[in-house]
Formats: C-alpha cells, sequence, structure tokens
C-alpha cells in the first residue's frame, strides 16, 4: 500500500511554485549542513543544526526537530509510488511520486535575514491535481473539520497514520467518505466546531495562553517557602505578553511537535486526548522560566519527567522506545 504524506516545501513553502510547474516534490538541505547527509552522519547533521540552525523565530533547533530533518532529504530520494498532499488556501493538491531518479542542484532559499544557499531536491511525480481522481474539486473548507486536522501540516514532511492514510486515499479517489464521517469522534468534532468555529492559528494562541497562565501560577507558588521540603524558586524572567508570544514561537520551531518524544502536539479546543495537549517544560529544573531554558512536551511526558534531569529523561524514554544508542546497549 503506498504511503500518504503532508508536505510543505521548503520556508513558507517557497519551493511549491516550482513543485507544482515541474510536478515534483521536494526538499532542500543548507549548503553547510548537506555533506553530513551525504556522509550518512546523522550525529554530525543533528549537532551541527542544533549548534548552528535557527528557524525564522531565531529559537534554537531541537535534536527531535534536527533528527527529522536528517530523514527528509532519504525520504524525497526514495519515494516512489506514494501519495502526497498539499494544502495552497483553499485548494488542497495531490499528486504521486514516480520511479524517475531524483535530481539535487544548488539553489537560493529565502530566509528572514535575506536568502541562503540550499541543496535542493527533486523527485518527479505525476502533475499535481486539485481534483479527486472522479473530478471533483478538493475544496480546503468543503473537508471534514476532523480531516482539516490531519491533512495540514506545519511540518516540513509529515506521514500519515495507516487510518488516516486510508481517509486521505478514499477523498483522492472520489470514494464514499461516510465511514469515517459516521464515527462518534468525527461527529462530536464536527458539531464542536459549529459552535466553536476554530483556526489552527487561534487553537495554538489559547495553548500558548493557558501555558503562559500556568507558568505565571506555578511560579507564584514556589518562592523559596518552607512547607515539609524546601520548595525550588521558581520565576518567570518575562512579562506575559512576552511569553505567550515566545510560546507560539517555541511551538512553531518544534512544528508542533512533542521536544522529547516527537509526538504531534494536540492544541486546544482541537484535541481528542488531553494527554497530548501541549505543556511547558523547564529543560532544568534548578534554573527559571527563561528563554534557552522552555521546551514545549505532551503533558504526560511532563508529569512523568517531573523534576529529572533532562538528559537523563530522554536516555530512559529512548529505552522504551528500543532506540538505544550502541554505548547503552554494551
Amino acid at each position: 500500500m503506498e504511503r500518504v504524506y503532508i508536505a510543505n516545501f521548503g520556508r513558507k513553502n517557497y519551493a511549491w511554485p516550482q513543485c507544482l510547474a515541474k510536478g515534483t516534490v521536494a526538499t532542500m538541505n543548507t549548503e553547510a549542513s548537506h555533506l553530513f547527509w551525504v556522509n550518512n552522519d546523522r550525529e554530525g547533521f543533528i549537532r551541527f543544526q542544533i549548534e548552528h540552525a535557527k528557524k525564522t523565530t531565531g529559537l534554537v533547533v531541537t535534536r527531535p526537530v534536527a533528527s527529522r530533518w536528517f530523514n527528509l532529504m532519504t525520504v524525497i530520494t526514495q519515494t516512489e509510488g506514494d501519495i502526497w498532499i498539499h494544502r495552497e488556501k483553499d485548494q488542497l493538491w495531490w499528486t504521486q511520486s514516480t520511479n524517475i531518479p531524483h535530481d539535487i542542484t544548488l539553489d537560493v532559499e529565502p530566509t528572514a535575514e535575506g536568502e541562503q544557499q540550499v541543496y535542493i531536491c527533486h523527485k518527479p511525480c505525476m502533475s499535481w491535481s486539485n481534483h479527486s481522481k472522479k473530478g471533483r474539486r478538493l475544496e480546503w473548507h468543503g473537508l471534514h473539520p476532523k480531516a482539516q486536522e490531519f491533512l495540514f501540516t506545519e511540518g516540513t514532511l509529515q506521514k500519515l497514520s495507516d487510518d488516516n492514510a486510508d481517509y486521505a486515499r478514499a477523498l483522492v479517489a472520489g470514494d464514499d467518505l461516510s465511514p469515517w464521517h459516521r464515527r462518534s469522534q468525527w461527529r462530536t468534532k464536527l458539531e464542536t466546531t459549529k459552535r466553536h468555529p476554530v483556526t489552527s492559528f487561534n487553537a495554538a494562541q489559547r495553548a500558548a495562553v493557558r501555558m503562559a497562565m500556568a507558568a505565571f501560577a506555578t511560579a507564584s507558588q514556589s518562592n523559596g517557602q518552607a512547607i515539609s521540603r524546601k520548595v525550588k524558586n521558581k520565576e518567570v524572567h518575562f512579562t506575559k505578553e512576552a511569553l505567550e508570544k515566545y510560546l507560539l514561537d517555541l511551538l512553531k520551531a518544534q512544528e508542533y511537535l512533542c521536544a522529547v518524544t516527537d509526538l504531534p502536539l494536540q492544541l486546544d479546543g482541537r484535541n481528542d486526548d488531553v494527554e497530548f495537549l501541549p505543556s511547558l517544560d523547564r529543560i532544568d529544573s534548578d534554573r527559571h522560566y527563561e528563554e534557552g531554558n522552555l521546551q514545549i512536551v505532551c503533558r504526560f511526558i511532563n508529569r512523568w519527567k517531573c523534576d529529572d534531569e533532562d538528559e537523563n529523561f530522554r536516555r530512559l524514554i529512548e529505552i522504551i522506545r528500543g532506540d538505544r544508542s550502541e554505548e547503552s546497549r554494551a
């Protein structure tokens, strides 16, 4: 069964017009980081991105995001027969990758500071279409609200889960979608959306406001007082407005994924499971709520981590996932 990917094409989708015109899917590496990918040096690539790469917000790239970036070029070069979906304003476009070899060339990508040299990889595919195989125009606002949640991503590339991929295949084929629409969660989502219209930005904004309020509340309750033990002093080194903006930028920098597990975060008002709501975590629990010491994780991860050291907690998570390093297996 072919895989299904939701795709953006570079910073602010700068390469989308090229992909649409040429009939390709694409991704890119910066000129400086590309050699790590060529040499299959994942750890070197990750270290380089963490040390040097910053998003348009200026925030440092997290390890899960850097690790995913390393995979992108490989995904594009190896895709064959996969379905790719891209949203452009109110239209949903789709294509299917072919077995024609990929092409990697130097290109110029726009950035907040101006431009940067990148190696861009184009993989030939069928001509992009904004109609289903049965001729129905694929209008974004005509989609079920539940489908809108997984058919759009702020990330660079996202592979859909099996059930969501089945829905996407049926949508592209023009088949009956009622088996999904009849599900209780889908019906509830539709009714909730009718009563309380939401957008992706407002959902993220609500999450940022909630996390900021929680940070100030935690700080106000932990000013070094002695109860049965000494409570760590926690201060918020932001104004309320500055923290909310920082958290919105942090969500975008993490591509709306948990900083520890890489699991998709479910935004406020659009969630099916509260345990996947964004939760603000201090990387070093001995430090304050300050720039460079904050990451956003799933709620259950924050609860599990508690005051554990970030590096040790990540090590334990990797063991649970079976992703141990050679050293840890020795």
